[in-house]
């Protein structure tokens, strides 16, 4: 028999990818351990899946060069392949997805390196699927960095792809530029963030524009204004500029 402190250890040194908590609310530790198991349950099922999908593409283009990669050859073994598969295995295996298992495999080669256990991991399957859609090696890899990094959903890299994120950027100034700039001028150093592309969208600004505070709070309150008439009744909105009252002193901020 184990003692209560000696299964503890084991479960913080053997069940790491579960989190477990140990609290005077038992019903949100159990939720907490089901949330976790949830959670790795899912992304095992996701690693699968690219690992999968990965593996037959690869299958596939090791049989294209039978056919010395004749195109009829290929066309012919993704036909036959997609018939066999959708009778045994049901949906999921059309010629449209053997076709992207084929270009997975072939634009990305590197994730051999995450099958083996050497790589720091891969981005979901549906990640990938968006990643195919753009043609630029550099502007891939760059998403695909960007996306692992900043744990970004599938609805935000496909947003970042669609809307050229990666060309804007590159079409801002360089960030040596933007360290000298703030070096020299303290007040740009407070609204550099304007210059960010998915906030200078939202605030209708140009990449290039010269902004000054008042402009800076007039986009923003445009934008808070039109959002809480949205929002319907129940909703106010009181005013641009208004008092704030404190214990000892009263203040007014007016615009110049």
């Amino acid at each position: 028999m184990f003692t209560i402190k000696e299964i503890d250890r084991m479960l913080e040194t053997n069940l790491t990818e579960f989190k477990y908590q140990d609290t005077d609310n038992v019903i949100e530790d159990v939720c907490s351990i089901i949330d976790s198991a949830q959670s790795y349950a899912y992304q095992a099922v996701n690693i699968a899946l690219v690992k999968r999908n990965w593996l037959i593409g690869y299958r596939i283009a090791k049989e294209e060069l039978k056919g010395l990669k004749r195109a009829e050859y290929g066309e012919k073994i993704i036909k036959e392949l997609s018939r066999n598969l959708t009778e045994k295995y049901g949906k999921g295996f059309d010629r449209g997805n053997l076709y992207h298992f084929l270009d997975f495999y072939k634009t990305f080669p590197q994730i051999v390196y995450s099958l083996s256990g050497q790589s720091k991991g891969i981005l979901s399957w549906t990640h990938y699927r968006v990643l195919l859609q753009v043609e630029d090696k550099e502007a891939r890899d760059w998403y695909e960095t960007e996306a692992y990094k900043e744990t970004w959903s599938v609805r935000t890299l496909q947003r970042n792809v669609s809307s050229q994120y990666y060309y804007r950027l590159l079409s801002s100034k360089s960030l040596s530029n933007k360290r000298e700039e703030k070096d020299n001028n303290e007040y740009n150093q407070k609204l550099e963030f304007v210059k960010n592309p998915i906030i200078a969208e939202f605030l209708g600004f140009s990449l290039d524009t010269k902004y000054t505070e008042n402009d800076l709070e007039t986009c923003i309150i445009n934008n808070l204004q039109k959002f809480l008439m949205e929002l319907g009744k129940g909703y106010a909105f009181i005013g641009r500029q208004v008092h704030i009252h404190t214990e000892c002193e009263v203040f007014y901020f007016k615009r110049k």
